[in-house]
């Protein structure tokens, strides 16, 4: 009886593919292992098992497998489980999912080598001409990969004479697989054992007479050891013996010491937990109780709890329950800057049991996190990452804490899967038969409203911890003040007065500007003309560290201009204002006082956020300013100032949850002031201060939002009351994006009516010379999501079916943000 597996391959495909294997193979291999299998003419990918059975394919013969590559399975029941699911709600393949769900370390990569048959009997006149440069190739070295193939030929086309090759039996052609993964080892050294006595050592001493810099290093090896105990490390000998390595590999060489290696963890925490236990305050104390009897009732429950009240010290007490009865405890953060400062807390309780796992570590680490939790080590007790932590292989997940659930960066945007990490972690939470908690001071109006519609249960905080006092939010109208000539730069006198007064008292500033480089716009006063990017349809922003306009949407860049580009006028200025100006201008004004910025160009090192972080903790920065990342839930203790730069460009954004966002990012940024016993103050500048969202601001009135948004939802039909799947169509070619998205709409409006909205120019319609159309339609609550999606996918396959759409990529984005 054959025996057959179904494997999900690292592409975007539809479907399983279906491979054949010996009955000793179906009897060794597990659900999860990864086998490397053949797929297209000369490709070898590494595929996930994801079942074993013994039904033939009806289509097409299957293949063979080339090889298993695991002896224990590397993805879990409940992970095969989590992708199938993943993939049916989001509409998207499998193999996206296994992307994005596996460190790039464990798909082998392949290449195809050409190699010399072992008795090969070369006849040079029967051979072509390329044939024989292959052939001269190979007899030089043992073998060679097919792109050398094609330099060696200077042709791309290359497998006619290989194939050639071997049907003469010369030549054959293997995968060579390379495993990407390297354990980290480090090198250490030892005495060689044959100078354990003493005779020997004087003898070896007399020896080195002559070489007096490997008897100083041979001494300085036996000090250090005097002194500790422990393995020595070849880089610790060098460092403290003040000798150059080429002098320890001497005595290496000699055979006086002896090298050897240890392989070691790249993630490794050496502390010790510092803190025992957490004392609740009594309002801490009662929120904890009450989440505690909610998880009882429900499954997930909704935390709102004001900034600054401690929410995650409740967190702390609830993971520590967790822990205590050997579950595993998921925390999932929204950017990674936050979890730098939450890892030294989580440390100081639970010591070595907290692993990390976010997009800034090396594939290697990436690795390492995965083994640990695989195996259910003590090391992965706890897990913080970002949203790409909840597809690690829990063992036995007991609870999920979703941090700042409200915000946008826990939304994938590309490439496949488009997931929300917070829908999804509730989805695995499931699983797992786990809790979930969803934290937060602003939380989504969805999230809110599963709270009072009793699908969630919901605790509410209202006091900030210690009963420290909510800051004091002011807003400064900057029209008035522009026509009173009482602005300096972007900043008025009521703000410069504020920040003097601030850093006088020894405290700290942050200044809140949502858009970064120095100016959005650069613009001729004579003929109004703004370089735009030739590849996308926005101006080009000035950046003045390095002097260039640049285009954020796809990196395209041109020196400053002079004059202008149109009309050759020199009267070329800036409009508008980023991170980078407001820098300059506040050196200018403040140039006692140490300023500096964190935004995307400032943070693109591994440990960029971790050294701005610390910096500003330290207080060897005396003014932060920051584009929303300074959003999130960072806790600076004397912080006394927060500014606004500009409220208006948040509001006036075209899309249906622009006013909430503004609301969740204005009151989330003046929750970093005053978080100890003196009162913080936020200054908010804005050219319309009567406009709703900045007075229910500067209330901090979460419910009068809530309820006024939740009307225009309901009138509208958005979420929470409709759901959204948003089609997004692109090509190189304007007509066919335009005839396509036609065509799909059309066929839409069809089956759907007028719950379709467009086709529709997004507001930046051409992003790297492609045109973008969408198409939004909404799901009624009464209507079936599944079968909504079988409908969609079936025009969707009408529509590739259509040779002249061919060229159109089509990308589906359910829920999006």
């Amino acid at each position: 009886m054959p025996y057959f597996i179904d494997v999900i391959l690292p592409l975007p495909l539809q479907k399983r593919f279906t491979y054949t294997i010996s009955e000793a193979e179906a009897n060794f291999l597990e659900k999860g292992m990864r086998v490397a299998v053949p797929f297209g003419k000369s490709k070898v990918y590494t595929a996930i098992t994801a079942a074993i059975h013994q039904n033939p394919p009806q289509v097409y013969e299957a293949k063979p497998i080339n090889q298993i590559l695991d002896k224990t399975p590397l993805v879990t029941k409940h992970q095969l489980k989590f992708w199938a699911w993943i993939a049916s709600y989001y509409m998207c393949a499998e193999g996206d999912v296994l992307k994005a769900a596996l460190p790039g370390a464990f798909l082998l990569e392949s290449e195809s080598i050409v190699q010399l048959t072992k008795d090969a009997n070369i006849e040079e006149a029967e051979l072509e001409d390329e044939e024989y440069l292959v052939i001269e190739a190979l007899q030089r070295q043992s073998s060679v990969k097919i792109q050398e193939v094609m330099k060696i030929l200077d042709k791309k086309n290359v497998l006619p004479i290989i194939n050639a090759l071997v049907q003469k039996g010369l030549v054959v052609l293997n995968q060579e697989i390379y495993e990407q993964y390297k354990p980290k080892k480090i090198r250490y050294v030892r005495l060689n054992p044959d100078y354990d006595n003493e005779v020997k050592m004087h003898q070896l001493l007399d020896e080195l007479e002559k070489a007096p810099k490997q008897k100083e290093a041979l001494l300085s090896f036996f000090s250090i050891k005097a002194q500790h105990k422990k393995p020595l490390k070849v880089k610790d000998l060098s460092d403290k013996s003040g000798v150059s390595a080429a002098i320890i590999k001497s005595l290496i060489k000699k055979g006086i010491l002896e090298e050897y290696y240890e392989k070691t963890d790249r993630v490794a925490f050496s502390g010790e937990a510092s803190q025992m236990g957490i004392q609740l305050s009594e309002l801490q104390q009662k929120a904890f109780s009450e989440i505690e009897a909610g998880l009882q009732e429900q499954d997930v429950c909704l935390f709102h709890g004001i900034t600054s009240s401690g929410k995650t010290e409740i967190y702390i007490k609830l993971i520590e329950k967790i822990i205590e009865n050997g579950q595993q405890a998921l925390y999932v953060l929204p950017e990674i800057a936050l979890t730098t400062q939450l890892i030294e807390r989580l440390r100081a309780y639970f010591g070595d049991k907290v692993l990390v796992y976010h997009s800034k570590y090396s594939v290697n680490e990436r690795v390492e996190v995965y083994r640990h939790i695989l195996e259910d080590s003590e090391k992965a007790r706890i897990v913080i990452g970002a949203r790409s932590s909840i597809f690690l292989p829990f063992a036995n997940l007991g609870l999920v804490v979703i941090d700042e659930e409200h915000e946008t960066s826990f939304k994938q945007f590309d490439p496949a899967p488009r997931y929300h990490a917070r829908d999804a972690a509730i989805v695995l939470a499931n699983f797992f038969k786990a809790k979930t908690v969803l934290g937060s001071a602003t939380p989504s109006l969805e999230s809110y409203f599963n709270a009072k519609h009793h699908k969630y249960a919901f605790v509410e905080l209202n006091r900030r911890y210690g009963d420290v006092l909510e800051p004091e939010i002011e807003i400064v109208d900057i029209k008035t003040k522009y026509k009173k000539k009482e602005m300096k730069g972007h900043f008025s006198d009521k703000m410069l007065a504020e920040i003097k007064e601030t850093l006088d008292g020894g405290e700290q500033v942050i200044l809140f500007q949502n858009r970064r480089g120095f100016s959005p716009v650069l613009e001729c006063n004579t003929c109004g003309h703004s370089p735009q990017c030739p590849n996308c349809d926005v101006s080009l922003t000035y950046h003045s560290h390095n002097n260039q306009l640049r285009c954020h949407y796809c990196g395209y860049h041109i020196a400053m201009q002079k004059k202008c580009m149109a009309c050759d006028s020199s009267e070329v200025t800036t409009k508008g204002f980023g991170t980078e100006q407001i820098e300059t201008e506040l050196k200018t004004i403040f140039p006692d006082y140490k300023t500096a910025r964190m935004d995307q160009d400032t943070t693109r090192g591994k440990y960029a956020y971790e050294k701005l972080i610390n910096a500003f903790e330290q207080q060897e920065i005396d003014i932060l300013i920051g584009t929303q990342m300074l959003t999130k839930g960072l806790d600076f203790r004397k912080v006394n100032l927060v500014g606004i730069m500009n409220a208006d460009n948040l509001l006036n954004f075209p899309d249906f949850r622009a006013h909430e966002r503004s609301f969740q990012l204005m009151l989330q940024v003046a929750g970093r002031a005053g978080r100890t016993k003196k009162r913080g103050k936020v200054l908010i500048q804005s050219y319309n201060p009567h406009h709703q969202i900045i007075q229910q601001v500067s209330m901090g009135d979460y419910a009068g939002m809530y309820k006024d948004q939740l009307e225009e939802r309901y009138n509208y039909k958005y979420p929470p009351f409709y759901r959204l799947i948003r089609i997004t169509l692109k090509c190189r070619d304007y007509s066919k994006t335009n005839d396509g998205a036609d065509w799909l709409a059309t066929g839409m409006k069809n089956v759907f009516k007028e719950n379709v909205l467009g086709p529709e120019f997004p507001p930046v319609a051409r992003i790297r010379n492609e045109y973008y159309k969408n198409i939004l339609l909404k799901i009624p609550q009464q209507q079936s999501l599944g079968k909504t999606k079988e409908l969609l996918q079936r025009i969707m396959e009408s529509f590739k079916a259509i040779g002249a759409f061919r060229s159109v990529k089509v990308v589906i984005n359910v829920d999006p943000i």
